[in-house]
Formats: C-alpha cells, sequence, structure tokens
C-alpha cells in the first residue's frame, strides 16, 4: 500500500500543479488515502473473480488461500494498512459473487484464513472489528477458517526454541518449523514431497480377524504387531515418493524451481538439496481413528479408555515419524489426510475384506483423520478441546469443525467460538450452509434425499428441483469448501452430520 500511496500522491500533486491549483497537504493527504482505498476495493475484486474464473486444467478453480495475519506486519503502519485489505476482503467475501442468473452465491475459492492473535481477540483489542467482520463473513459464507497464533507458537517450535505462526499450504498441510542459511524462519516458498495414507480401520479388522478372539488384549497385541508392519510398507512406499522426485532437473518445471515459485534454480541444476535436511517434508496420512478404535475396544474417542487408546496410536505414528526422519535427514511429519472422495474408496474396501460391520463398515465413509464422528452429538467447545489433544499431535498437517446452523443473526455466538478456538486448539472452522436455488431462488439449504432406486440426491425443499445443474450448493469437504458434488461416500456423510451448536451459545473459554 505504501507505495501505491507514494505513487498516487505524486500524481495528485502533478495534476494540481498542472492546473495551477495550490492545494494544502492535508487536502492531498485525504485524495490520496480515498484512491488508495478505490484501488484496494478493485484489486481485491479482481483477485476474487479471476480465481473463480480461472479454471485449471481438470475443470476446477486454483486451490488458493489467502492468509490474513496481522502480525506479518513489520511496523504499525503496514499493520495498519494490512488490516485495510483485510477488511475489504472480508467485506467482499460477505458479499459473495454472482452466479449464472445473477444471485451472489457463496464461492470455493479462495479460502481464506484469519489468525487470532492478542491485537484481534477482545473487545478492547485494537483490530477487533476485524474479528467482528470474519464472524460475519463465516456465518454468511462459511470462510474465514481460524488460526490461533496463542496455540500455534506452542506448537510449531523451531531449533532457535521460537515458536512460529504461519499458514497452511492448501487446507491443511502444515510444513515442520524451518530456519534457513541466514538464520531466519522460512515457509512462503517450501513444498511437500507427498502423502502416503494409512487406513486405521483395516489394521483394527485385520487384527480382530487374526486374533480369532473377543479378548481386548489379544487384539490389541495383533493391532500393535500388524501396525508395525503396516508402517514399514508405508515406509517404503513413502521412499517410493521421494526418490522418484530425486535427480529432477529444475528445467522440468521453470516456474516453480527457476523462477521463484519454490526456488530459484539455475538450468541443469537438480532439487536434489532441497529434499532433504527440512526444506520439504513428506506425510505420512492416516484415516479412521474413531473406527480403529472402536473396533479394538468397542469404546468411542469421547470415552475416556477410547481418547487413551486413540492418543496412544497417535504417539506412536510420530514416533515412526520421528525414526525415519532421524535416520534419513528426510522430514517425515503425520498428516491427517483430507481423504476427500477416497473416504467412498477406503469404505468400499473394508466391506469388501470385513464385511458390514454395525458402527465400524456400516456406512459408505469412514472418519477423517482423528476426528469425532459426524454422527456423534457433543458440544462444540467439548468437540474443539477434546479434538486439540490429538491435533497437537498431527504436526503434518490437521484442521478441527464444528457444525452449526444458521448464524447470521447470532454474531455473538460465532465470536464466542472464535474466542474458544484462540484459547484451545491451533485450526478450526465453523461449517455453515450456502445454497440457492435457480429455479425457485430458494435461499436456504439444500436438502439430501434418497430417490426412487436409493441413491442420494440434492433436492430444493421449496420446489423439489434436482437438477444439479440449476442449483449451487456449497459444503465443507474436507479444509475446503466443495461446489462440484461429491461422490456417494462423501455425500452420505454430508448428510449425517449432527449440529454442534444450538442457539443461544453463552459459553466462552
Amino acid at each position: 500500500m505504501q507505495v501505491s500511496r507514494e505513487k498516487i500522491a505524486r500524481e495528485v500533486k502533478e495534476e494540481f500543479a498542472e492546473a495551477g491549483v495550490d492545494i494544502a497537504p492535508e487536502k492531498i493527504a485525504r485524495i490520496v488515502e480515498r484512491r488508495v482505498l478505490e484501488e484496494i476495493k478493485r484489486g481485491v475484486q479482481t483477485i476474487q473473480y479471476q480465481v473463480v474464473t480461472l479454471m485449471t486444467t481438470n475443470g476446477q478453480a486454483p486451490f488458493i488461500t489467502v492468509f490474513m495475519y496481522l502480525n506479518e506486519a513489520r511496523n504499525e503502519q503496514e499493520k495498519k494498512d494490512l488490516a485495510v485489505i483485510i477488511e475489504e476482503m472480508l467485506k467482499q467475501r460477505i458479499e459473495g459473487v454472482k452466479n449464472e442468473v445473477g444471485v451472489y452465491v457463496t464461492p470455493a475459492f479462495p479460502k481464506l484464513i484469519y489468525v487470532l492473535e492478542e491485537d484481534n481477540i477482545r473487545e478492547d483489542s485494537p483490530y477487533w472489528y476485524l474479528t467482528e467482520l470474519a464472524a460475519r463473513c463465516t456465518a454468511k459464507r462459511m470462510v474465514p477458517d481460524y488460526i490461533s497464533e496463542k496455540i500455534m507458537l506452542k506448537n510449531k517450535i523451531d531449533k532457535s526454541g521460537n515458536g512460529n505462526c504461519y499458514t497452511c499450504m492448501g487446507c491443511r498441510s502444515f510444513l515442520t518449523p524451518y530456519i534457513d542459511e541466514d538464520g531466519k524462519p522460512k515457509y512462503y516458498g517450501r513444498f511437500n514431497q507427498g502423502v502416503v495414507t494409512v487406513n486405521l480401520v483395516d489394521i483394527a479388522l485385520s487384527a480382530a480377524k487374526a486374533a480369532g478372539t473377543v479378548s481386548p488384549e489379544d487384539r490389541l497385541a495383533a493391532f500393535w504387531k500388524i501396525f508395525d508392519e503396516r508402517m514399514e510398507l508405508c515406509h517404503r512406499a513413502l521412499q517410493c515418493r521421494h526418490e522418484r522426485l530425486t535427480g529432477t532437473y529444475s528445467d522440468a518445471a521453470p516456474i516453480l524451481w527457476q523462477h521463484g515459485a519454490l526456488l530459484r534454480l539455475k538450468k541443469g541444476e537438480t532439487i536434489d538439496k532441497y529434499l532433504h535436511n527440512g526444506y520439504s517434508t513428506l506425510s505420512l496420512g492416516y484415516a479412521g481413528l474413531w473406527e480403529c478404535v472402536y473396533a479394538l475396544i468397542g469404546k468411542k474417542l469421547t470415552e475416556f479408555e477410547g481418547e487413551a487408546l486413540g492418543l496412544d496410536i497417535m504417539i506412536k505414528l510420530n514416533e515412526y515419524t520421528a525414526k525415519w526422519k532421524k535416520a534419513e535427514c528426510i522430514d517425515y511429519s503425520l498428516y491427517g489426510t483430507p481423504l476427500e472422495s477416497t473416504t467412498y474408496r477406503f469404505a468400499k474396501c473394508l466391506q469388501e475384506r470385513f464385511g458390514i460391520i454395525p458402527n465400524i463398515t456400516d456406512r459408505n465413509y469412514i472418519t477423517n483423520s482423528y476426528h469425532v464422528h459426524v454422527t456423534e452429538p457433543i458440544d462444540a467447545f467439548e468437540k474443539l478441546a477434546l479434538e486439540a489433544k490429538f491435533q497437537a499431535l498431527s504436526p503434518g498437517g490437521a484442521i478441527s469443525y464444528v457444525e452449526v446452523p444458521n448464524m447470521q443473526e447470532n454474531i455473538p455466538a460465532v465470536l464466542k467460538i472464535m474466542q474458544f478456538i484462540y484459547e484451545h486448539i491451533m485450526y478450526a472452522e465453523l461449517n455453515t450452509k450456502s445454497d440457492y436455488c435457480q429455479v425457485c431462488g430458494w435461499d436456504g439449504e439444500i436438502q439430501i434425499v434418497k430417490d426412487e432406486h436409493g441413491k442420494l440426491v440434492w433436492k430444493c425443499p421449496k420446489c423439489g428441483n434436482t437438477d444439479q445443474s440449476k442449483m449451487n450448493v456449497a459444503r465443507r469437504t474436507c479444509g475446503y469448501i466443495g461446489s462440484q458434488y461429491w461422490n456417494q461416500g462423501r455425500t452420505q456423510e454430508i448428510k449425517e452430520r449432527v449440529l454442534h451448536v444450538s442457539q443461544p451459545v453463552r459459553a466462552c473459554c
């Protein structure tokens, strides 16, 4: 903004000088600020519409995240300028973008992340007005998602002993803390080498089958034996990903490796140096912790015994990534895989291998990472407090959420949840609904129902429209908002989500 401010100031002075008008400096300053604000408004609008209309080769909008962190500013003036940009970004997202019939709807991208920090988290904070605006935006458009600076500074400690706050890659993939050759933290421009995901439910059911007994002790003994075997399999698969990249020349993708998107290497130079010693990460993903624990001991993660076993499994996963990292100088990290459509594939494979088992394989999806099952009745604050323990053990990436009703008339409740996030969990989001029927103009929740063949379809509750091309549906699929519909497994998971908030919300922290 300062560059624009200085440029516009020169232009304004030249304009008045050319007109032979003598004008006071304070009037020039007001004109300059007005033009700067107009430039910001046009710039934010351009970014938003370019992202929405620019399609990638697979027909999707680019997966872009806008990170809104006041403490990234280098001085107070820069912080004030950044606040102006954040304010405009939030205002335009609240408005939305026009669909085919000219109605403002919720866009999937860019994803917005807003950092909760001391300067914006309380009513007497100088930037509280931004937090109120973010709450209105979340209630209307499902974004921004929230990072707690307080918790992240505790969770992300670098080798110098300092905490760091930075954005994720994509919806939830967090790089490990890294100090560059100049002794400064570096996060922008780094990358991930890939992910291999273990189906924890498969290990648990394989253990039950191998044990051939109802004894939890025997099942657990079999589980840990198979767990060790699967970890070695995952390790070999991750090594394949690493070896696939080894020897890659910068010429293979000049924008990435030569022109600064990730690195600025010379032509003919390989990327090998940046595959080791922490510059990039390699992720061990995991899925279905909820069903895994239930299959082993018949307890939920929300019960004391289930939580304890779930945490033990997470700790063991981290022990493996730490062992591999130490042996190979590659930053292996544990990552809560988003699953997206893979949840359906994993569920169908489990059904084929083990049949239909109540509360384990009787749905066409398995639970994302460490999350509480979508059908489990639990209060928003209890859910976030519980999942915070697991999120801290998923350093390579994780995100938690609470499912909420229409909160546009209850912004104070949204703010209470945001304040709870700040105090208790590093990264979380609020899921609401934002739909529109192009046939009848219904601006509410489009429902999921079964058609005459038993298939799940989207249906307008007002006019009965089931033509997906004539409706706008936005739902949180994992960490991203999805707007292109989903397979039957993910659709069932969305349909079965229970609300974690009943209005009004009075608890805080």
